[in-house]
């Protein structure tokens, strides 16, 4: 069968082959553009007389690694993937199951589909836009409220940079010249806090308005339940095992993991019968949209920060700021505040290659070790996505169901006030981001 749906491609012409190659150019080409235009970037420094000529070289060349960016398009890859077998399903199936015995089940349910999600992904708009489209509906038929139920979505798709293997990581692993497989391993904790911060949350508002009923089965049927559901997807599980499992044991780099997971997922879809040829074009053109993003943010913004790290403007600021207080924890809430509210107006990656640089100086100021500073930073950043009135995912899952973005947003305060209580919680307590990480503290 395979090997008639390759002879079928054959015949396909540009519709099928021009994604793919414009897919693969991406990745390829990825390095090439960072240089160019950081070079275009840096000449604008050297033109306006803010850079001296001796210190150019210093700060187009100070490196990036190329290897660990490939990562980025090989796990939305792979988010894409994931849809378009249908094995994202078999998550919100197991999910489901796991959490049908209390109140509020299926909301619960939607909330683990969307950590599931995030743990292969990485993304959080794509987990928004994925798991939106499986359960808005099937949440307003189990009793909330339209608006209450795109905000229990968004909130849950935050995960997709908190929970990983997660691209803001790695970008701002790049950034700071840090091991993405170590921001990952301090991540787990924290971005786990976060989904369990979001699982209670909606427990406390289901049982306060009784918007879903359910838990009336036995421990026997639940448990019936939970195996028919394992039995029926279990292969789903085979991925981000795979992901995990390379990362954290140190077998596999990020973008290694990246690769395998790919693809592990086309092979799935081609053994199940729900991926064929035909399908790469559009699945490519999606991802390539997402990245088309994504990269040339990073190759204009990586050498910029660099430039501007040379020049001194981080120093600058913060001799600026610890000029007004030189409190820990007042110039801690300040860092939280100015992070949030970058989330809340511009995507992730902006934020990390322009504010990553300039904060990161005023952590280590205020002894706050780095990784530390990593994670704060990615869930504070996590938080500004569904902060009224602009977060990101408001207008994602907005676009996804044509609900007004401020009845969602109303719906989303809850979920702000607990997610911003982590935040708070990792700020103030390193071990919650170390404590899987004892030797970065000697």
């Amino acid at each position: 069968m395979l090997w008639n749906q390759v002879a079928q491609t054959v015949e396909l012409g540009w519709d099928f082959y021009l994604p793919v190659i414009l897919f693969v150019a991406l990745i390829a080409l990825a390095v090439p553009v960072w240089a160019a235009i950081g070079a275009a970037a840096i000449a604008m420094l050297y033109l306006s007389g803010d850079l001296p000529m001796s210190l150019v070289g210093e700060s187009l060349f100070s490196g990036i690694d190329a290897f660990a960016l490939t990562a980025i398009p090989l796990f939305i890859l792979t988010g894409d993937v994931l849809v378009r077998t249908g094995l994202s399903r078999k998550f919100l199936d197991v999910a489901e199951a796991l959490t049908n015995f209390a109140k509020g089940g299926f909301g619960s349910a939607t909330v683990l589909v969307c950590g599931m999600f995030a743990a292969i992904s990485g993304s959080d708009a794509a987990g928004a836009a994925a798991v939106g489209r499986m359960t808005i509906a099937r949440l307003v038929e189990a009793g909330y409220p339209r608006p209450y139920a795109c905000a229990l979505v968004a909130a849950g798709a935050c995960t997709g940079i908190l929970i990983p293997p997660s691209i803001a990581y790695i970008i701002i692993g790049l950034v700071l010249g840090i091991s993405a497989s170590t921001l990952f391993l301090a991540a787990l904790i924290p971005g786990l806090a976060i989904l369990v911060s979001i699982l209670i949350t909606n427990l406390i508002v289901n049982r306060i308005h009784g918007y879903e009923g359910g838990g009336n089965i036995s421990f026997g049927e639940w448990a019936g339940n939970l195996g028919r559901a394992l039995k029926s997807g279990w292969y789903a599980f085979i991925v981000p095992g795979i992901i995990f499992y390379g990362i954290f044991s140190g077998k596999l780099t990020p973008t290694e993991a990246g690769a395998t997971a790919v693809v592990v997922t086309i092979l799935m879809g081609f053994v199940m019968g729900t991926l064929k040829l035909a399908d790469f074009p559009a699945m490519l053109v999606s991802s390539a949209k997402v990245n088309g993003v994504i990269l040339p943010i990073i190759a204009f913004s990586a050498p910029l920060a660099e430039a501007l790290a040379i020049m001194g403007v981080p120093q600058g600021f913060v001799t600026s700021v610890t000029s007004l207080t030189n409190e820990p924890w007042i110039l801690i809430l300040l860092m939280i505040g100015i992070l949030i509210a970058a989330g809340c107006v511009m995507e992730t990656t902006p934020n990390i290659v322009i504010l990553a640089p300039i904060l990161a100086p005023l952590a280590d100021n205020i002894g706050m070790n780095e990784i530390q500073f990593c994670i704060m930073m990615i869930t504070a950043l996590g938080v500004g996505f569904i902060t009224p009135p602009l977060g990101l995912n408001l207008f994602v899952v907005s676009g996804i169901t044509g609900e007004s973005i401020l009845k969602i947003a109303a719906r989303a305060i809850p979920f702000v006030l607990c997610m911003f209580v982590v935040v708070l919680l990792i700020a103030y307590i390193p071990s919650i981001s170390t404590t899987l990480l004892p030797d970065i503290l000697k």
